[in-house]
């Protein structure tokens, strides 16, 4: 089933002759419970469609409709109700509150989104990612690994259709970097959730089932 459909997407900053075209009249499909790498060198509009799929970066141009529904005329408040209901997100920076601890950082998405926690199912992401005994823990005495669980957990806690990851290796080392891979597969294949991710990493984009490569912010149909 089409989960996401995007049509002459674009994202451009600037005006007129100093205008930079982030994306340049994108068109593709996703389907529903896809595993898909976005891939690309380095400024060539990987984030800025990860961000556009997800809400986060407000397009130029263009329509971006999810289940059917076009969201890209989406006010912000209507973007952030999407957001908090349908995506779950996994970023390079593991952006934990340091001040609260492992548990009210999962917390958060599920009691902003639905004014409650399922507990049994809290207990379960938990449990399979390794950080049941550090929920009383504060962040700062987390090792980089757990950091990244963390997040990870908090992404899935509110059960979305969508989890999008944005580099989630990229501040860990090799190791480290697989074991957040495999996880996020494994849990994204459990749930039965499409996962999105961007990676420069070619070895972690070739788990996915699909690699959409961008290049000069356009589709690259011709790298294969």
């Amino acid at each position: 089933m089409k989960l996401f459909q995007l049509t002459n997407v674009e994202v451009n900053y600037g005006m007129d002759e100093n205008m930079v075209h982030a994306l340049n009249g994108i068109s593709l499909e996703i389907e529903e419970h896809e595993k898909i790498a976005i891939t690309g060198p380095s400024g060539s509009g990987k984030s800025t469609l990860l961000n556009a799929l997800s809400g986060i970066e407000k397009i130029s141009k263009g329509n971006i409709f999810f289940r059917e529904t076009d969201f890209s005329k989406f006010t912000a408040s209507k973007l952030s109700e999407l957001r908090l209901k349908h995506f779950g997100f996994v970023f390079q920076n593991f952006y934990l509150i340091s001040s609260m601890t492992v548990r009210d950082n999962i917390y958060l998405p599920a009691i902003v989104s639905q004014g409650e926690v399922d507990k049994e199912f809290f207990e379960k992401l938990v449990t399979h990612l390794h950080i049941d005994h550090r929920l009383n823990h504060l962040s700062g005495q987390l090792s980089g690994g757990e950091k990244q669980r963390v997040p990870i957990a908090r992404a899935l806690i509110h059960k979305p259709e969508v989890i999008f990851a944005d580099e989630p290796s990229g501040n860990l080392d090799s190791k480290n970097g697989e074991e957040v891979f495999r996880l996020l597969f494994q849990m994204t294949e459990e749930f039965q959730q499409t996962l999105i991710y961007v990676t420069h990493d070619m070895e972690k984009a070739k788990m996915a089932e699909r690699q959409i490569k961008i290049k000069d912010g356009m589709v690259d149909n011709n790298d294969k």
